[in-house]
């Protein structure tokens, strides 16, 4: 049985928050979060680190770490090819056994650039290699779909993406929401970060209860990726319940 990636605390009290690493809003260059871990950069403030940690530490890993040798991990990750041996071994000995781990050889190098993915569907550049495409649907059982955002190559960039919704580059057409949004099946808007910044995967990291965006994104902005993501409609502590009912059933 494949497990859901679902888990919560009711300790987390605050599902939206911003923060800055070295004076840049762009926290989705500098860190990761999925729903079974976060990944931070090395060698930031700490409180850059601690606005993560008070929100996830109780629930999941917060894992410091470096992508080939870089503090970029949000746009490195999934793993490329240049990730060395020793932070490969890092993330596995770091975050739960139920993630898949693969390092992948692929020209296109900053993987979270060009690619985009929740739980169910994965969204790449449309010059992928096919390999590449292949081991992203088997590693992480996901649909693949070559696609542009708003004529843009790089989804990862400019998208965000969790369960329950996603957020586009403001340009995306209308009729390329709704087909997007069909592909995807969830709903997605239009947005910016960061005072009106399209870079929304850089400016902005989410997954299914709650999101990390750049200090000066205003509330407006907060206001969409709240509604979007249904941030407040997140249940913590049932979602845990759930995961630990699936862990138990497919350990039986």
């Amino acid at each position: 049985m494949r497990l859901p990636s679902y888990f919560g605390s009711s300790a987390v009290s605050i599902p939206l928050s911003s923060c800055q690493f070295e004076n840049s809003n762009d926290v989705g260059v500098f860190s990761k979060l999925t729903n079974s871990y976060c990944l931070v950069a090395i060698g930031g403030s700490e409180n850059f680190y601690s606005v993560f940690e008070s929100e996830l530490a109780d629930v999941i890993p917060v894992v410091h770490a470096s992508i080939a040798g870089t503090r970029v991990i949000g746009r490195l990750t999934a793993v490329p090819n240049t990730t060395t041996d020793q932070e490969l071994q890092h993330l596995r000995n770091s975050i739960p056994d139920t993630v898949n781990i693969q390092r992948v050889e692929e020209r296109l190098s900053a993987l979270g650039n060009v690619i985009a993915c929740n739980d169910y569907v994965a969204l790449v550049h449309p010059d992928l290699d096919r390999e590449t495409e292949e081991i992203i649907a088997d590693v992480l059982k996901v649909e693949v779909f070559r696609h542009t955002i708003a004529t843009n190559v790089l989804v990862g960039t400019y998208c965000a993406l969790s369960n329950q919704g996603g957020l586009v580059h403001p340009r995306t057409s209308v009729e390329d929401q709704d087909e997007l949004s069909t592909l995807l099946q969830i709903p997605l808007v239009a947005g910016t970060v960061n005072r009106g910044l399209d870079m929304l995967g850089a400016g902005l990291v989410v997954n299914d209860w709650c999101a990390f965006t750049g200090l000066d994104t205003t509330s407006t902005e907060l206001s969409v990726i709240e509604s979007i993501f249904k941030i407040q409609d997140a249940k913590p502590t049932a979602i845990v319940e759930e995961f630990r009912d699936s862990l138990i059933e497919s350990l039986a």
